[in-house]
């Protein structure tokens, strides 16, 4: 298993678009946290992303969902209660839920894996892009994400929630673009953990692949297919886009800033 722990890819520019986005998803995760638990239910079938939901905008008709409510604890067994809620055919609460699935999160360990990969991978797109270009291109890969994983399950109704498509998007412009930057990487293996420096090509690739098995095999409530969409969204992206902004800021290389440091000290007081 690879984790990546930190790259050795500089930056020009402070990451602020990157440190917002995480900001906001911080807060979006407290404010949802205070809420009582049938509230936080209904909140994420709302403004999470429904597949089926698409449907209504074409057929008009609601969707109806099982919310759950409370486990009961009887002499059998435990048992879910749940509410059955119709969701409305809402054209603007719809569109809006492609955008405000990406802010949503089901845990500490959901929030914290995905600003975490967000913030090692997000700051050098940004740099690359700039702030305006690389928030779009944010939010863009997060609609585009969920837009794939509605390609592969149109009439779920399971929510999706969480920024794992968005981010996916970040890491497929990073490893078009970088494919040879050194990431430093926490491996786990059978008796050990050891931390070792590879291309962002090969952690990135092997991420990738993983989420297309996990995805071929439908396994478990992850939406998988998200994350292979914001992927290739930004693997494809990425390149047009650079083109768009222009030329990327040369870093001085050693000789460079060897040369200018001659220079200064040759000139006169």
């Amino acid at each position: 298993m690879l984790f990546p722990f930190r790259d050795n890819n500089p930056t020009r520019r402070a990451p602020v678009v990157t440190g917002g986005i995480i900001a906001v998803n911080v807060a979006a995760f407290l404010w949802l946290g205070r809420m009582p638990e049938p509230k936080q239910q209904a909140m994420v079938f709302h403004r999470g992303f429904v597949p089926a939901r698409i449907g209504q905008l074409f057929h008009g008709g609601p969707v109806t969902v099982q919310i759950p409510v409370e486990e009961i604890q009887t002499l059998d067994g435990v048992f879910q209660r749940v509410q059955e809620v119709r969701l409305p055919p809402a054209r603007s609460e719809i569109l809006l839920s492609l955008l405000t699935y990406m802010f949503l999160h089901g845990g500490w360990l959901h929030l914290l894996g995905n600003m975490w990969f967000l913030w090692i991978f997000g700051n050098n797109v940004e740099d690359r892009l700039g702030p305006i270009v690389y928030l779009l291109f944010y939010l863009g890969g997060g609609i585009l994400a969920g837009a794939c994983q509605w390609a592969f399950s149109p009439a779920s109704t399971v929510p999706v929630i969480g920024a794992s498509g968005a981010v996916a998007g970040i890491l497929g412009a990073y490893a078009i673009t970088w494919p040879f930057a050194k990431v430093e990487t926490l491996v786990f293996l059978v008796f050990f953990i050891t931390i070792i420096e590879l291309p962002a090509l090969l952690v990135l690739g092997v991420w990738f692949l993983g989420q297309v098995l996990e995805a071929a095999r439908a396994s478990g409530g992850v939406a998988w297919w998200a994350h292979v969409g914001g992927f290739l969204a930004g693997l494809f992206l990425m390149p047009w886009l650079s083109e768009l902004v222009g030329a990327a800021p040369r870093h001085p290389t050693e000789s460079q800033i060897l040369d200018a440091e001659i220079l200064h000290d040759d000139e006169p007081p």
